[in-house]
């Protein structure tokens, strides 16, 4: 449960924020030193092109508790989590934006909620908001949508200011743009003790927002990719299977309407005959039907073996042991 002595690891990545990476350190320190916590700050530098680095390098030197990662380029906001999460060695680890927008006075709040309520995961609620509406409608859009899907009853996914116990963030893979759907992995990854907190949300004091239009659609698409792994990963088959058993029955409905046609037509001596099969379109909607039922159920099945070979103990999570050492024959 990490380093003895650090209590709270606080991540925060920075993109062009050479401006407030000083007040805000400042702000923490105050926060941290009047509660008597032990701490870390590490900033990571996402590709900026200002002075972020060099500010967070003047820092660390001036502080002990302060730490900075920097990538050589703009890898995204999850890429940093991921990285800080790795880097993290206290007992509670919180995020947090660097623009001076999220309270570090919410941090003692935080900490209570996950080492005396045991929450798995805090997540902040901006119940009020300092951002243009170009912005904060798609993001309501995303959260009512988000919330649905993955039946996590939050009211903000995408805050930047969230609480986790150390084992939830060390046992979760954050990539691409999934930054905002922490706590559906976490969810997936079993920890379901989820919770939010309305937390003071402040008007930008320095810099811009990096939000974007785009932003919106790879959001969605991720939300798409996240459910589909999250249900289907370890069983692909209930998905493809379930698809192509449905266009297997919809092609044999397709064919027993043909057979059935066909058949009328020559007991009942219909002259002139209907249209050959093949001249009918339903034949060919019959014939599509069978085909993808087919690659779906194969799709499946081959999906199916390639995840019973590759699953190994690493796929699987042990939070505590007892009596495993009471033998030498005892492994896990």
């Amino acid at each position: 449960m990490g380093v003895p002595g650090i209590q709270v690891s606080l991540i925060i990545p920075a993109k062009d924020e050479e401006e407030s990476l000083p007040e805000l350190s400042q702000w923490i320190s105050r926060v941290m030193t009047s509660h008597g916590f032990s701490y870390e700050v590490i900033f990571i530098d996402d590709g900026s092109t200002d002075g972020t680095w060099a500010a967070i390098e003047k820092l660390a030197a001036a502080d002990e508790n302060i730490k900075g990662l920097r990538f050589n380029r703009n890898f995204g906001k999850a890429a940093a989590l991921q990285v800080g999460f790795r880097a993290a060695a206290g007992q509670v680890v919180i995020t947090m934006d660097a623009d001076l927008q999220d309270s570090p006075d919410e941090i003692p709040a935080l900490y209570r909620l996950i080492t005396e309520e045991k929450w798995h995961l805090v997540s902040g609620w901006k119940k009020k908001r300092h951002d243009p509406i170009s912005k904060t409608l798609p993001s309501r859009f995303f959260n009512f949508v988000t919330s649905r899907m993955s039946g996590i009853r939050l009211h903000d996914f995408n805050c930047g200011l969230k609480a986790y116990q150390q084992v939830v963030v060390k046992n979760i893979t954050v990539y691409g743009e999934m930054h905002r759907y922490i706590p559906v992995i976490a969810k997936w990854a079993g920890f379901t003790r989820i919770t939010e907190k309305v937390v003071e949300h402040r008007e930008r004091k320095y810099g811009h927002s990096k939000f974007g239009w785009e932003r919106m659609m790879r959001g969605f698409l991720d939300l798409l990719t996240l459910t589909f792994i999250g249900r289907f990963a370890k069983r692909p088959m209930h998905f493809f299977g379930t698809w192509g058993v449905i266009s297997l029955l919809a092609g044999l409905a397709f064919t027993i309407k043909i057979l059935w046609d066909k058949l009328d037509a020559v007991f009942m001596s219909k002259i002139p005959l209907k249209r050959e099969a093949t001249d009918q379109p339903i034949f060919y909607l019959a014939l599509v039907a069978v085909v993808i039922g087919m690659q779906l159920f194969l799709t499946g099945f081959l999906a199916e073996l390639w995840v019973r070979q590759s699953v190994s103990k690493k796929d699987y999570l042990v939070l505590e042991k007892v009596g495993f050492n009471r033998s030498a024959s005892d492994t896990v």
